[in-house]
């Protein structure tokens, strides 16, 4: 079922957003806009909203793949388990930041500034979609999160779904921020980004309860092939 997959995609994308206003709220703020307005300034921002979800997307995609590679393997139960505790166990140790040294060493991470630093020099309606990819690509632990999620899923189409319903769910507080940022003062966004922690944590809890497959729908649904689940035949 799609249904849940969207819901759950969303909601996470909308309590992501919090955290986003604290982290991507500077670059937001900070795209080259300078001097455009009305329809062209929509354009804009929509082109690069476009583009970081887009990159959601190609993510979803690749992890959905991933996911449907490990349920026919059979360890979709194990993965979800083991994903639930990694993030537990990062959230432990305070080791939320490390994964950027794993995922973007050093010399990528400089090219991808180096690129995005070439965008805003030049901006075009191209540039500014590509800004959001590159967007997409920055280090960052909600999307993560969210990547986990589509992953603990069993197909690319599941996982596309997802990733585009969590790129859906962070924008409309994050389109407000592009018109009303400047009034968001900066100890207010340090303190949703503090509200990380508690929603990482929410998020594992998820993950084990459906590797457990207790048969709670939404929440820890059977999961078709896994043990204990239905088997038809036909």
């Amino acid at each position: 079922m799609i249904g849940p997959i969207l819901i759950a995609g969303f909601s996470l994308g909308l309590f992501s957003s919090l955290h986003c206003i604290g982290m991507c709220g500077p670059l937001v703020l900070a795209l080259p806009l300078q001097g455009v307005s009305g329809p062209r300034r929509i354009l804009a921002t929509g082109l690069y909203h476009g583009g970081r979800i887009g990159m959601y997307a190609v993510l979803g995609s690749i992890s959905g793949l991933l996911g449907h590679r490990i349920y026919i393997a059979g360890w979709q139960q194990g993965m979800s388990i083991g994903l639930g505790t990694g993030i537990l166990l990062m959230l432990g140790w305070k080791w939320i930041g490390r994964p950027r040294k794993i995922f973007f060493p050093d010399k990528l991470y400089g090219g991808l500034r180096r690129w995005i630093l070439r965008l805003w020099q030049s901006p075009s309606s191209g540039s500014f979609f590509l800004l959001g990819v590159a967007n997409g690509l920055l280090p960052c632990g909600m999307v993560y999160l969210a990547v986990a999620g589509a992953v603990s899923l069993s197909g690319i189409g599941q996982g596309l779904a997802f990733m585009l319903s969590f790129g859906a769910g962070t924008l409309p507080l994050l389109l407000a921020l592009s018109y009303s940022g400047h009034r968001i003062r900066l100890n207010f966004r340090g303190f949703l980004q503090k509200g990380l922690p508690f929603l990482m944590a929410l998020m594992a809890v998820l993950l084990i309860l459906r590797g457990l497959n207790l048969g709670i729908p939404y929440i820890s649904p059977l999961l078709p092939g896994a043990k204990g689940g239905a088997v038809e035949c036909h």
